[in-house]
C-alpha cells in the first residue's frame, strides 16, 4: 500500500516547514528583530561560505554518503596563500585569485587521487588533509594574521567592507530600487523556467505534477525571493557576496538536475556496481567530486578573507561541519544518491537562522552548537526512519 498524499507532502517539504517554524519562533522571541533588513544582510554575509561549500559537499555525499573533512583547513590554507601573494609579494589580486583557485583545485585533486584510484576511504584521506593543511596554514602565516584592508578591489569583489553592495542608480532615499528590480527580474526568470520545464515535460509525455502542487511550490519560492530582496532594499542594497552565492547555486543546481554528469553522481550513490557495469567510470566520478570540493573551498576562502579583511590562522574552523550539516538537514541521504541544491539552500538558511536567532537572544555559542547538533541528528533520523516506512528499529 502506498503512502498517503499527506505523508508524501510532509516527507518532501519537512525541512521547509521546519525552517518556517524556526524562523517564526525566533521572530516571536526576538520581537521581530531577526527579520530586520540589517539582520537579513548579516545572515547572508556570515553564512556565504556555507552555501558555497555545501554545494560541493553535496556531490561528495551523493557518491555514497561520503564527506570531506578537510574543507575548513583548505579554506585557511588557500587564504594564507592568497594573502601572502597580495600583501607580502605584491602580486595583483587577479593573479592571487587565480593562484588560490589553482591551489584549491590541486589539493582537491591530490586527495581525490587517493580516494578514487587507490580507494582509501574518504574519511581517512580528508581527515589527514584537515590536519596537514591546518598545520601548513600556520606555517605560512607564522601563527599571525595578514591584513588585506589595502586590497580594496579584492575586498569589494568578494563581499567585504562597507562598500560591497551594488550601487542604486536611482538614488531613492531609504530604498534601493536597483536591488528591488534585481529581485523582481530573478523572480520572473525563476517562474519562466519553471513554466518552461513543465511545458517541456508535458510535450515529452512525462507525467506532470498537478497545477495545485506546481503553484504550491512556485509561489512560496517567488514570494521568498521578493521578500528577501525587499528587505535588502531597505538596508544597504544587494551585497556582492550574494552574486557569488547565486552563481554557485545556479551552476550546481543546473549540473545536478540537467546534465549527464550530474546524473552520474546520483547513479554512483544509488548503486556503484550497477553504474560501473553500465559503462560509467566511477573512479572519475569520485575524482571529480573531490577535486571540485577543493576548488569551491578556494572560493569560500575568498569570501571569508573579504569579510574578515584578513587571512587568519583560525579561518575555516568548523566550516566542514556547517557544510555537512546543511546538506543532511536539507534532505541529502546519509547513504548517498539523494539530495538537491534547493535542499542544501534550505539547510544552510536554517543553520544561519539558528545562529542569528540565538545570537540575538544572547545565547552562548556552546548552546548554539548543541542545538545545531540536535537538528542535524533529527534530520538524519527522519531520513532513515522515512525509508523504513516509519519504523524506528531496524530488523535484523
Amino acid at each position: 500500500m502506498g503512502d498517503s498524499k499527506t505523508a508524501v507532502f510532509l516527507r518532501k517539504y519537512a525541512m521547509v516547514l521546519v525552517l518556517v517554524c524556526v524562523l517564526g519562533l525566533f521572530a516571536f522571541l526576538t520581537g521581530g528583530n531577526i527579520l530586520r533588513p540589517m539582520n537579513i544582510t548579516s545572515l547572508i554575509a556570515q553564512n556565504a561560505y556555507v552555501f558555497i561549500l555545501a554545494a560541493g559537499m553535496l556531490l561528495c555525499i551523493l557518491t555514497g554518503g561520503n564527506i570531506d573533512l578537510s574543507v575548513g583547513s583548505i579554506v585557511c590554507f588557500t587564504g594564507a596563500v592568497g594573502a601572502t601573494l597580495m600583501v607580502k609579494l605584491g602580486c595583483n589580486p587577479v593573479i592571487a585569485v587565480l593562484a588560490m583557485a589553482v591551489v584549491g583545485a590541486a589539493i582537491g585533486a591530490f586527495q581525490a587521487f587517493w580516494i578514487a584510484y587507490v580507494r582509501i576511504p574518504p574519511f581517512i584521506v580528508t581527515l589527514a588533509g584537515m590536519l596537514a593543511f591546518r598545520g601548513l596554514s600556520n606555517v605560512i602565516l607564522n601563527a599571525t594574521s595578514i591584513s588585506i584592508t589595502e586590497q580594496e578591489g579584492f575586498v569589494k569583489a568578494f563581499g567585504g567592507g562597507a562598500n560591497c553592495y551594488i550601487p542604486d542608480v536611482f538614488g531613492i532615499q531609504g530604498f534601493n530600487l536597483t536591488c528591488f528590480l534585481i529581485g523582481l527580474v530573478a523572480t520572473v526568470i525563476y517562474v519562466a523556467l519553471q513554466i518552461r520545464t513543465r511545458i517541456n515535460r508535458a510535450k515529452k509525455g512525462y507525467e506532470g505534477e498537478k497545477m495545485s502542487a506546481f503553484l504550491l511550490r512556485v509561489i512560496p519560492v517567488s514570494a521568498a525571493i521578493m521578500w528577501i530582496t525587499t528587505e535588502l532594499s531597505l538596508d544597504r542594497g544587494f551585497p556582492t557576496v550574494l552574486i557569488w552565492i547565486m552563481a554557485v547555486v545556479l551552476i550546481y543546481g543546473y549540473i545536478t538536475s540537467n546534465t549527464v554528469v550530474g546524473r552520474t553522481f546520483y547513479a554512483v550513490g544509488g548503486n556503484e556496481k550497477a553504474t560501473k557495469l553500465s559503462g560509467i567510470n566511477t573512479n572519475k566520478v569520485f575524482f571529480l567530486a573531490y577535486t571540485n570540493m577543493g576548488l569551491l573551498s578556494a572560493v569560500a576562502a575568498m569570501v571569508t578573507m573579504a569579510r574578515l579583511t584578513s587571512a587568519q590562522p583560525t579561518a575555516g574552523n568548523q566550516y566542514e561541519m556547517d557544510a555537512i550539516g546543511a546538506c543532511f538537514i536539507g534532505g541529502a541521504s546519509a547513504y548517498g544518491g539523494i539530495g538537491t541544491i534547493p535542499g542544501v539552500i534550505i539547510g544552510a538558511i536554517l543553520m544561519g537562522v539558528i545562529n542569528m536567532g540565538m545570537f540575538l537572544l544572547g545565547v552562548s555559542q556552546d548552546w548554539c552548537k548543541v542545538v545545531k547538533g540536535a537538528v542535524l541528528l533529527a534530520a538524519v533520523i527522519f531520513d532513515v526512519v522515512s525509508k523504513r516506512r516509519g519504523k524506528l528499529i531496524a530488523k535484523n
